[in-house]
């Protein structure tokens, strides 16, 4: 419990809203229709978390990340066959990325996007400035790559199965300490990114070097130990650490999240902004939503609402 010397951070939460998108572009019925025809029903969804958000936690300091760097990212010129295995977004969603951009900015959140970074820098980057004004943060997201993010402050929020946790509570979720995740995903590979990490390395093997020597660093340094650690095949991988070392190294830099993304369009410590009520207005009507969802925004917004007749 703080002491008075020693009071409560005050909060920031970080919001990864594409997996959010990507979740209610598969799961809501594809019925609902802008007044051009385009489906919204990736939108809607959306905006049900995001209310569901701001009405529980009434959070005083929000960014909202996107995902706009693709074949654009930065780390795409380091390894071409970055995220290589994944279908590009369809138009219709893709449509839809828009809408949910101006939706948060039209209810006063910062918005992040960058077309060379990815959301989970621009979270990083806006976690590291918050905490050198004072602040902790909660990232609302499930992904296991942002875990690496967790400091003794800090909470990762999975919001559709409502479990929380902490730095603490990494190695219970993923094998390893939340600063070993990125060290952890580069020996065994994530196929998520289409990153194949160390052959004959898997998961299982991962968490135990790291258990052992701590960092990838102290791993690599110390390679003529790894033949008499007791793990089957100890003297292939040891082997296979030499002769694949430097793409072990590449294949942290591609896991690990930068924490220098440039953050145009956000002002630490990322204070809610004053809503803007005729965008939010022509939203609401562009997009059809419903009476009660309207009511939902414009409370969330603190701006009064009148049914239309």
């Amino acid at each position: 419990m703080p002491s008075p010397s020693n009071p409560p951070r005050p909060t920031l939460y970080l919001v990864d809203a594409s997996l959010y998108i990507f979740r209610a572009w598969h799961s809501m019925p594809d019925e609902f229709r802008d007044a051009d025809g385009w489906p919204t029903n990736a939108v809607h969804g959306f905006a049900r978390f995001l209310l569901e958000l701001l009405e529980r936690e009434r959070p005083q300091h929000i960014v909202v990340a996107f995902d706009e760097a693709h074949a654009s990212c930065f780390r795409n010129t380091l390894y071409p066959a970055y995220k290589a295995n994944r279908d590009p977004a369809p138009e219709e969603l893709r449509h839809q990325f828009a809408w949910c951009k101006s939706l948060c900015s039209a209810l006063g959140l910062a918005v992040l996007a960058h077309g060379q970074y990815e959301a989970d820098d621009l979270i990083g980057t806006a976690l590291h400035v918050a905490r050198g004004n004072g602040y902790r943060g909660i990232i609302v997201s499930a992904d296991k790559d942002l875990s690496q993010l967790l400091d003794e402050h800090d909470e990762q929020w999975d919001y559709a199965r409502n479990q929380r946790w902490s730095a603490s509570g990494v190695r219970a979720r993923h094998g390893v300490h939340a600063h070993q995740i990125a060290d952890y995903l580069a020996l065994c590979g994530d196929v998520v990114d289409n990153i194949p990490g160390v052959s004959g390395i898997g998961q299982k093997t991962a968490a135990g070097l790291l258990a052992h020597f701590g960092s990838l660093d102290a791993l690599l340094a110390r390679v003529e130990e790894v033949p008499f650690l007791r793990l089957r095949g100890a003297v292939q991988i040891a082997a296979k650490l030499r002769a694949q070392r430097e793409q072990v190294l590449l294949y942290r830099q591609l896991s690990t999240i930068a924490l220098d993304a440039p953050l145009h369009d956000g002002v630490p410590p990322f204070a809610r902004n004053a809503t803007l009520p005729e965008p939010l207005v022509a939203l609401c009507e562009t997009l059809r939503f419903g009476p009660m969802t309207r009511r939902r925004l414009h409370t969330a917004a603190g701006l009064a609402f009148a049914p239309s007749s």
